[in-house]
């Protein structure tokens, strides 16, 4: 097993040096985690009715304000209509709602829409073997994302990298995004490291969006086929931050810049990502 995942790194290797450093891969050979690599993190949802503040906390630092890329949402903590777990399964569900009538939160900033953004708990992963099984919503203006972020809060955007294992709008039903962000690479400057495919039953169907992140690469994939392959060329930083833990996210959001881009069809709504389940890998040697 471990020569024919380094085979298959080498084979991304060599397409990737002659696409600047990152490549679409061709789907056609397994990815799972490497020999040596062990289970440090898992969410199986078979418990409780709502997310275990043991290993997920909610993000609402925004709400005030108004979210990133001109995002419509409220994202509520605590609140079941928006995250939850039912039947084996976490539900993080955007919703067309306004908050307002005299019970308002406390951070609440007028929005139509609610819905959650989950943070995975406690220090983060630095490398490792990522797996996300989902179902994504299409309604239009809905923007699901899995990712990763920098669990240092002091470390600005996007000086510590981002890493998009998932992102789908609602308006291009099935088509899925891979993408790294990075001080050099970012959409902002129009950068951005990506690959997009179509998956024709995202959303109908589970699918297991997978991310391996060693010292000199990222590669991902869906089903244990690799799809996208980002390397690292040389040791700057404004290339390659992914030196540090990281945290992974899951929300819906909706609108905004990307997932708002031909509007929301807020009659469509609630529409909901569904996680059978999220598991990380370690090699032993970095493992807790």
């Amino acid at each position: 097993m471990t020569i024919h995942f380094l085979s298959l790194l080498a084979a991304a290797a060599q397409a990737g040096s002659s696409a600047g450093g990152d490549a679409a891969i061709s789907p056609s050979e397994p990815h799972r985690p490497p020999a040596g690599y062990e289970l440090v993190f898992a969410d199986e949802f078979n418990e409780g009715d709502m997310p275990d503040d043991a290993r997920w906390v909610y993000d609402t630092h925004r709400n005030a304000e108004g979210w990133y890329n001109n995002e419509l949402q409220y994202y509520a903590a605590g609140r079941p209509e928006n995250a939850r777990v039912e039947n084996g399964r976490l539900i993080i569900e955007a919703r067309y709602e306004n908050l307002s009538g005299g019970n308002e939160p406390a951070d609440f900033g007028g929005q139509e829409y609610t819905s959650a953004r989950l943070i995975s708990a406690g220090e983060g992963w630095t490398y490792g073997f990522y797996e996300v099984r989902a179902k994504l919503p299409c309604q239009r203006g809905t923007w699901p994302a899995i990712w990763m972020l920098p669990s240092d809060p002091d470390v600005e955007w996007p000086d510590g990298g981002e890493i998009d294992i998932m992102e789908h709008v609602g308006y291009e039903p099935g088509m899925i995004h891979n993408s790294v962000h990075t001080r050099a690479f970012n959409f902002q400057r129009g950068t951005q490291r990506t690959t997009s495919y179509t998956i024709e039953t995202a959303c109908e169907d589970f699918h297991r969006y997978q991310l391996l992140w060693t010292p000199e690469r990222l590669v991902f994939a869906v089903d244990d086929a690799p799809r996208f392959l980002f390397e690292k060329r040389r040791s700057d930083r404004g290339r390659w931050p992914f030196y540090e833990p990281m945290q992974l996210l899951l929300n819906v959001a909706v609108g905004g810049e990307w997932g708002g881009r031909r509007g929301v069809d807020s009659q469509a709504l609630p529409a909901r990502m569904e996680i059978d389940h999220v598991r990380v890998y370690q090699l032993a040697e970095n493992a807790e």
